[in-house]
């Protein structure tokens, strides 16, 4: 109960800075919709329907990785500043409890990103989905939780870094490949309805028990590095 406490502790934190200043809602709300509307004028999806199921996926979660930069980055940004991050190494609660504090928190920010693009999605690439839409009761949480829990770390790992905003991408979109991948394939499955998603959906779920296990072992190293 403790440790919960101390992870809603971080969560609630994070919530009511971004409430505040809701810059990371803001950035990726902005870059998200400059790329459905950047395709869509230049694909004409009305015109081709077949062309847009195919391609609606991929762009979707290309466009939310992207965005997704922008608020991981700034989430630690925040850690830094009046040394709050030396303050959370000096203290007794587990570093794990910080990060999946943060993770969930830039979870949220994200699914609310997808709470508001799915509409934009459905109106300018004239989407209406051949498959069974349950899956992407599983599709999106488990592809989301795919990008900020490694997005997470590895921005916390580039902290020390000079160039910490081009180190995140550099080294988050090469191991998000098989869970993009993964995520890519069973919107673009449930979308065209032309195969089952259930096999992407198990990839990107044995990716988020994997990665993110790791990322919990790891993190307290990373908090206390030099």
């Amino acid at each position: 109960m403790i440790y919960l406490r101390t992870v809603w502790l971080h969560l609630k934190k994070d919530l009511r800075l971004e409430w505040r200043s809701r810059e990371a809602v803001a950035g990726m709300l902005f870059f998200t919709l400059l790329i459905a509307v950047a395709f869509a004028m230049a694909f004409d999806p009305t015109g081709y329907p077949a062309m847009a199921r195919q391609m609606s996926g991929g762009l979707l979660w290309v466009g939310l990785l992207f965005a997704a930069t922008t608020s991981l980055n700034i989430s630690w940004e925040r850690e830094r500043r009046n040394q709050v991050m030396d303050a959370h190494r000096m203290s007794a609660a587990p570093p794990s409890a910080l990060f999946l504090g943060k993770a969930l928190a830039n979870f949220l920010f994200v699914a609310f990103i997808e709470a508001v693009l799915a509409p934009v999605f459905i109106v300018f690439y004239n989407l209406h989905p051949l498959g069974e839409i349950k899956w992407l009761l599983l599709i999106l949480p488990l592809g989301t939780w795919a990008i900020v829990a490694n997005g997470t770390f590895f921005a916390a790992l580039g902290l020390r870094s000079r160039n910490r905003a081009l180190m995140l991408p550099a080294i988050l979109f090469p191991i998000s490949i098989p869970a993009l991948l993964g995520v890519t394939q069973a919107t673009t499955a449930v979308i065209t309805g032309d195969f089952e998603p259930g096999m992407w959906v198990r990839l990107i779920f044995g990716f988020d028990v994997i990665f993110t296990t790791a990322c919990i072992l790891l993190f307290g190293t990373v908090l206390h590095a030099e």
